[in-house]
């Protein structure tokens, strides 16, 4: 037993400093660790890489400003009229546009007013004229009398015209307006089809109404208000058998086409003539009767004459179309009604 117990003791013993020195052993493995991984990171330092993104702008120096020269235009310089295209590969001036929206074509109840005056003026003569017809049972005087008058209208329609066309402008006392609206119309020809009724004949409807009422209420000869109802009465309508010589044939009532073709009404062709150059024919525009006489027999250009050399007064037939006599078509871009 004796012997039994120092060998015990020497083996403990000895495990004793095994474990000592692994111990030993361990911290200095730990310690030539970590000082290791320190001299790695002195040695070898870590880059970290960085992107920077920046937008950058440039600018651009303004050129110099050239200094503003104003020229002073000539007395008769025009501003360029500004073109505008369509869709459909055609131009259209703003000023046609500005006559197509133009309010003035729309009727106003004065304008109906002065219509339904001169309407009755007319009816009042008619009346009184087929009154004394019957009565006296004498029908041939008032119908001669009815159909001179409608002759002779188309020959004033034709003076009036001719005079208006070719003299004064829209400051001429009395006829100023009218003047200034057949100068418009030769420039735009097809805007008289955009007239309303009332607005188109108000004017000479209320010129009948002064002239003719006094006569209705003095006059009881049947063969005077014969002549006088049909006289004025074409006068008064002779704006709207023009707007029909502007109108296409297919759109036109069949009734009118047909008076038109048999010559009782102006017809499209013959006044279409007066729309063309040297703008000095085809006045008439009742039936156009007296037309084709008037122009072969050149009694316009006698009196053109007769004003040139007794007042000095030049009419407008005898200088070069302008641009205000120049025709507008209407084209594919508005809405056609002629």
């Amino acid at each position: 037993m004796s012997s039994i117990l120092p060998q015990n003791h020497a083996i403990t013993s000895s495990h004793r400093v095994l474990s000592g020195i692994s111990d030993k052993i361990g911290t200095i493995q730990r310690r030539s660790s970590q000082q290791l991984k320190t001299n790695i990171s002195r040695q070898f330092p870590l880059f970290a890489r960085v992107y920077c993104v920046s937008s950058s702008t440039t600018t651009k120096t303004p050129p110099l400003a050239e200094p503003l020269i104003l020229q002073p235009q000539p007395a008769n310089y025009e501003p360029p009229t500004p073109i505008i295209k369509s869709d459909t590969s055609t131009t259209v001036t703003s000023s046609t546009r500005s006559v197509l929206n133009d309010p003035s074509l729309q009727s106003t109840w004065a304008h109906r007013a002065w219509m339904a005056s001169g309407c009755t003026t007319v009816l009042i003569s008619l009346a009184k004229s087929a009154t004394g017809a019957i009565d006296s049972q004498m029908w041939v005087g008032p119908i001669v009398a009815g159909c001179i008058g409608y002759v002779l209208s188309d020959l004033a329609s034709g003076i009036y015209h001719w005079g208006i066309d070719n003299y004064g402008s829209a400051k001429t006392p009395v006829f100023g307006s009218q003047i200034d609206a057949f100068q418009g119309h030769h420039k735009w020809p097809w805007t008289i089809t955009r007239r309303e009724f009332a607005n188109n004949l108000h004017a000479l409807a209320r010129a009948v109404t002064f002239t003719v009422l006094p006569i209705d209420l003095l006059c009881n000869n049947s063969v005077v208000l014969g002549f006088v109802g049909v006289f004025s009465g074409c006068i008064m309508f002779s704006q709207q058998f023009h707007s029909w010589a502007h109108g296409t044939k297919s759109k036109l009532p069949p009734l009118v086409v047909a008076l038109q073709d048999a010559g009782i009404l102006v017809s499209r062709s013959q006044h279409a003539a007066h729309h063309r150059p040297p703008y000095n024919n085809n006045y008439c525009i009742v039936s156009g009767a007296w037309n084709e006489y008037l122009d072969r027999s050149k009694v316009f250009e006698l009196l053109e004459m007769i004003f040139f050399f007794k007042f000095g007064v030049r009419p407008r037939s005898w200088s070069e179309p302008n641009s205000e006599w120049t025709e507008e078509t209407e084209t594919q871009a508005l809405p056609a009604s002629n």
